[in-house]
């Protein structure tokens, strides 16, 4: 998947996006507008009041555009594998929710949003849908979605939960995995540094989670890498009033990067006191 202006993410030309399980090529989706208009309907209708009956509906599928923040400019139209779709919009969603390009508070409207992807309104309807059961957003009848604002007590809420999960479950690991398996994390820890370098905040967002998810599939338990997984994507989310990235800039990302190295070369030395501060630290600090 590309990554788009102004932290939105095109949608992948190759068929080969997370996902994907369709086979063969299909022309770019229609616009917006186009996918939703019924075959006997003229263009330009539909752009009044809704038909009795279908106003709750509408509000609730983000039908109605009204004036919202401005989104970096039109993304090109690609040919795209329809199965891929909605999984490739909702990654480019869920990046722009960590960049702060889908503002906290700003509502959105599925159809305004599909035409700057290129696709119709369905898929990204069915992806703000998706980040509706996982908090990041609020329907708004009859408007679209609005993005959740959060400030720093729900953010430490958050850290406290994480903490209480994930602490526990790597001291229990450095006392029963071998040096050898955690030495195998060495590239994944390598790679948030790389990526906190960078600057970026969506793409050390991402390294970060596939480290922390690597530690903690140890443990063998599906249920806990999606609790923990879910817990951390939300506590990436920007603040009330922050400015898109403001929240840990390169150099805190570039310190949270290189405790994942320190935490690796405790684990691999057996140094269970150095583990506990490490892992305890990295929390106290976590971005």
């Amino acid at each position: 998947m590309k990554q788009g202006t102004k932290g939105f993410v095109g949608v992948d030309d190759t068929g080969t996006g997370q996902g994907a399980t369709g086979r063969g090529r299909v022309p770019a989706q229609p616009g917006a507008e186009d996918a939703d208009r019924p075959r006997n309907r003229p263009r330009g209708e539909g752009t009044g009041a809704a038909a009795p009956g279908r106003a709750e509906a509408d509000g609730v599928r983000g039908e109605h555009t009204h004036s919202e923040p401005a989104l970096p400019r039109p993304l090109p139209r690609r040919s795209v594998q329809r199965s891929s779709v909605r999984g490739q919009i909702l990654a480019a969603l869920r990046t722009a929710l960590v960049t702060g390009d889908l503002r906290p508070g700003a509502v959105y409207s599925a159809p305004v949003l599909a035409e700057r992807f290129g696709v119709s309104a369905t898929p990204v309807r069915e992806a703000m849908q998706q980040l509706t059961l996982e908090g990041a957003v609020e329907v708004v009848p009859n408007r679209g979605f609005r993005v959740v604002e959060r400030d720093d007590r729900e953010l430490a809420e958050l850290t406290e939960v994480r903490a209480l999960i994930e602490i526990p479950v790597v001291l229990r690991l450095s006392r029963t995995v071998p040096a050898e398996r955690w030495a195998e994390l060495r590239p994944l820890a390598e790679a948030t540094i790389r990526a906190a370098s960078s600057g970026c905040r969506a793409t050390y967002a991402e390294s970060d989670r596939a480290f922390h998810r690597a530690v903690l599939a140890l443990a063998g338990n599906e249920q806990l890498l999606r609790i923990a997984e879910d817990l951390h994507r939300r506590a990436q989310w920007p603040l009330i009033g922050s400015a898109p990235g403001a929240r840990g800039g390169a150099a805190r990302l570039v310190t949270d990067a290189h405790e994942h190295t320190a935490l690796l070369d405790a684990l691999i030395a057996g140094d269970p006191d150095a583990v506990r501060l490490l892992v305890e630290d990295h929390f106290t600090g976590v971005v």
